[in-house]
Formats: C-alpha cells, sequence, structure tokens
C-alpha cells in the first residue's frame, strides 16, 4: 500500500480513479505515454493532469501541434475549467519562412526545417515558463516530421533526457494516426496508459483504460472502464473483492413470513447471496421487496438497483399490496436507482453498487435483474467475473445481496439466460404449476451453502396483502415441471391456497 509520504511524492491527475490505478499517481520528473484513438479522452486527461497541478501551485505547459489554443480553452469550458495563468498553451505552428518560395525550393526537405524549428521552439517556451507539468500534443505529428523510425526515436529522447534535466513530469498523447505499429514510444517512457472506445451495436459508446507499463511502481492491471462528462474524466477502478475485506457477525435475517423462513432454514445468512429464478411473473421481485422491507423494520437501510422496471409503475405495483417503496426512498431508508443498461459499463454499474455501499452502510441490496445486467455488457465474455468480484465485495461488506433471474419460458423445461446458480450461496426457485384448473405458484429452495433447509415445495399466492405460503405439497409429484401429477391418498396431501384475487 501507498503510504502518504509517497502519495506526496507523486504527481496525481485530479482523477480519483486513474490515480488509485496508478498506485498513487506518476512519478515526477519522468516521461509518460498517454495513447488512445481520436475522441478517447486524451485531451480532457491531459487538462486534467495540468490543472490539479495548478491547485498545488505547479505551473502546467501544453503544447500543442495538432489543436489551436482557441479549441482547447473551449474544451476546457465545456467541462467548466478555466485556464488560468498558472497553465500556459503553446500553439507550436510552422514557421512562416517555410511558406517562402526561396524555402520550398531548397535541397533540404520541409520536414527536416520543421523538426528543428519545432524543438528549438519547445525548448525556448520551456526555458521560458519553467513548468512543473508538461504536456505534448501530439507524437503524431513529431512521427510524421521526423520521417523515419531511427530519426523519430532519437528525438524522442533527446526530448526525454532535455525534459528530465529540468525537473517537468511529461505526459505526451498519440492519437496512434501516424502509425499505430510503432512502439518506439513504449520502450522510452516510464509508464504507458492505454485508452480504448468501443462502440456497441445498441446504445452508448464504452470507453475503457489500461495501464500497459509503469516502471518501479505497482499497479492495478487489467481493463477499467471511464466515462466523459461534463467536468471531465471519471475512471471506474477494476473490482478486487479481497482487498475489501470487513468483519461482521453471520447472524440469520428473516424476511417477516413464518413459512418463508421455514422453507429457508430460518432465514438467509448476513453477508451472503441469494439467486431467485423463475419464470416472467412469478413474483421474483415482490420476494427481493419482501427483504427489503424486513431490512427497514430492523433499522437497517436497503439499496435497489431495478433494470428491468419503470420506477413508476414499481411504486404504484407495490402500493397496491400495502408497500410503499416512494415513501421509504424520501425517508432516506431506501436508496433505489433505475440503470439504463443502454448507457453504463459494467464497471460504472459496480462503483455505483460500491458507493452506495460504502457511503450510506447499506446491508440489503437487490439486482433485479440479472436479465438486465448482462444486457448492459452485450460485447462483454466476463459476465460471470464481473459477478463474481460484485458478489464477493458485498459478501465481504456484510451485506445480504438478493439478484432475480427470469428464465426463458412459463413451464416445462426452462433456461435462464445466465447460469450464476454456483456462485449464489442461496437458489429459490419459483415456479408455474398447473391444478384443479387454475395456474399456481410454487417455491422451493434449490441450495443453502450455510445451514439446513427445508427440501419441500410449497404453493404461494401474490394477494392483496403481498405473498402467502402454504403447507408443503405433499400429494404432488412433477410440480416443478409445470404439470404436476396428483398421487396422494388422503384429502390432507391435496391442500392447495385459496386462488380468488391474485394479483
Amino acid at each position: 500500500m501507498t503510504t502518504p509520504t509517497e502519495l506526496s511524492k507523486k504527481a496525481l491527475f485530479g482523477i480519483a480513479g486513474l490515480d488509485s490505478i496508478l498506485g498513487g499517481g506518476l512519478t515526477r520528473d519522468r516521461l509518460y505515454l498517454l495513447e488512445g484513438d481520436p475522441g478517447t479522452g486524451k485531451t480532457t486527461i491531459a487538462l486534467q493532469f495540468l490543472l490539479e497541478g495548478g491547485k498545488a501551485g505547479e505551473g502546467g505547459l501544453y503544447i500543442t501541434l495538432s489543436e489551436t489554443k482557441q479549441e482547447l480553452s473551449e474544451n476546457a469550458a465545456s467541462h467548466g475549467w478555466s485556464l488560468d495563468e498558472r497553465i500556459s498553451v503553446f500553439e507550436l505552428v510552422p514557421p512562416e519562412s517555410l511558406f517562402e518560395e526561396s524555402q520550398q525550393q531548397s535541397l533540404l526537405y520541409s520536414s527536416d526545417l520543421e523538426l528543428g524549428e519545432s524543438t528549438r521552439s519547445i525548448i525556448r517556451e520551456v526555458e521560458e515558463r519553467k513548468p512543473a507539468r508538461i504536456v505534448l500534443d501530439s507524437l503524431s505529428e513529431i512521427r510524421l516530421l521526423a520521417g523515419g523510425s531511427l530519426r523519430y526515436r532519437r528525438q524522442i529522447l533527446a526530448l526525454k533526457h532535455y525534459f528530465a534535466g529540468r525537473g517537468a513530469t511529461v505526459l505526451m498523447l498519440d492519437d496512434l494516426t501516424a502509425d499505430i505499429m510503432d512502439k518506439t514510444v513504449h520502450s522510452v517512457a516510464q509508464g504507458v496508459i492505454c485508452l480504448e472506445e468501443i462502440a456497441p451495436e445498441y446504445g452508448a459508446e464504452r470507453r475503457r483504460l489500461r495501464v500497459a507499463k509503469y516502471r518501479g511502481q505497482r499497479y492495478r492491471g487489467g481493463y477499467h472502464d471511464f466515462t466523459i462528462a461534463t467536468g471531465g474524466v471519471q475512471v471506474f477502478p477494476r473490482l478486487i473483492s479481497l482487498e475489501h475485506k470487513t468483519a461482521f457477525a453471520r447472524t440469520k435475517l428473516v424476511s417477516g413470513i413464518g413459512q418463508l423462513d421455514a422453507l429457508l432454514g430460518g432465514g438467509i445468512e448476513q453477508g451472503s447471496s441469494t439467486l431467485i429464478l423463475g419464470p416472467a411473473g412469478t413474483g421474483k421481485s415482490l420476494l427481493a421487496i419482501q427483504y427489503v422491507l424486513a431490512a427497514v423494520a430492523r433499522g437497517e437501510k436497503a439499496a435497489m438497483f431495478v433494470f428491468d422496471e419503470e420506477l413508476g409503475l414499481l411504486f404504484d405495483r407495490t402500493r397496491q399490496i400495502g408497500f410503499d417503496l416512494e415513501a421509504l426512498r424520501d425517508q432516506g431508508l431506501l436508496f433505489i436507482e433505475q440503470i439504463d443498461a443502454a448507457e453504463l459499463s459494467p464497471g460504472e454499474f459496480a462503483h455505483r453498487v460500491r458507493n452506495c455501499v460504502d457511503e450510506h452502510a447499506v446491508k440489503t441490496v437487490v439486482i433485479d435483474s440479472l436479465n438486465g445486467y448482462q444486457a448492459a455488457m452485450p460485447q462483454e465474455n466476463a459476465l460471470i467475473l464481473h459477478i463474481h468480484e460484485l458478489l464477493q465485495y458485498l459478501n465481504r461488506q456484510g451485506a445480504a445481496t438478493f439478484l432475480t433471474v427470469a428464465q426463458h419460458g412459463l413451464v416445462g423445461d426452462m433456461k435462464a439466460p445466465v447460469d450464476v446458480t454456483y456462485l449464489a450461496d442461496t437458489v429459490v426457485l419459483l415456479r408455474y404449476f398447473e391444478a384443479r384448473g387454475h395456474v399456481r405458484r410454487a417455491i422451493s429452495v434449490v441450495k443453502k451453502r450455510a445451514g439446513t433447509h427445508e427440501g419441500t415445495i410449497r404453493e404461494y399466492r401474490i394477494g392483496s396483502s403481498g405473498l402467502m405460503i402454504g403447507a408443503p405439497l405433499m400429494g404432488f409429484q412433477g410440480v416443478l415441471r409445470g404439470v404436476p401429477v396428483y398421487v396422494g391418498e388422503e384429502e390432507n396431501d391435496l391442500e392447495l391456497l385459496p386462488s380468488d384475487s391474485a394479483v
């Protein structure tokens, strides 16, 4: 772990997530590379880097070979920033002499003249300003002026040694438009940060970054999602659950429905995850909400992240059975958020869940549903790993997590779009079945890691007062297939709930 003394020696970006990934920022007086295609956020990150230095009283210099000073100022203004006297913008333009006819007829290539003059102009500006932080935008222009790989490498090495002697932390930007395969600066730079933009078939673009190299410093590897919004770039470090272990007592949490608690062997363990599995309309959300209400009744706070249902409809529907979720939200007892799967990356979603749990001491979390969570990452191949890390993190915070998954189909052989049954500590299965000419619902617990549970199947009904759960269906066989066969011999075996006024 980085100590406060070490942090003070680092040059921060002012982007909390990125500074965390880098182990506390950039080692000072070194040269770094920030690369990515146009539109990935290089300029915005670079401006935040200089602005953060300005807050610490460090002078900054933005050397631009591609954008004009006016464009940079407008870019900063769009985020509510002002380039004050601590940040200088040096707009490097070709010298006027290069446009004279006599120069154009020279035996020297114009690129030779431009590169030398550009380098001298940069040195003059640095000598005059003496900045502590420098941004050079962009390397593609220098690469084109150099004309060859050898000359380009020598030019970058010369600049590196010059800047090193001036006590400046340098961030070079590369838009990868000249030669995407040229890794010259990778070997020269102290660290390399790569930015990517992914355009899914539907929904907003997704951006992510990774640290490809950082000499002498431990950093958080892999890809990390980030967004660009008004106010700058926000980075969401990849969640590593092992870093967030806490101590807590594993007490049993009850739902307030005696039959349901009996089915679950007395309740759900704190710091565990429960998967509620079943076809559409079986009451998965309502079952999870029952634990939200129980948490509030215990004096705890709860959170719901809703992917599939509009909040207004959810409030109206639950109010009809006596559950006023909107009032709980207004009282600050329930944190409920509508998640737009087409606009949110998995990293940002995990960040929101983590912030809610950390800032508000939430101990009951509902994610409704994993179908929507999967839709948020249609081109991701690591859905199971994302869910695993999120569940492990919540478990280690002592939170009871409830996830719903809608299976395809209504009766018979049904399949879930994603199989996470082995990740959850408890799996509750909901089913439709037909009996006496009515469509009925059945509930059973098929898995519970901590402690015992009933192996029976019980009928339940959704009525005007919420969930009603009956006695075990002892006289039926084939309930889970949807078309049961009555095999009971006594009248007591045919004990079904009344089917009136179900909603």
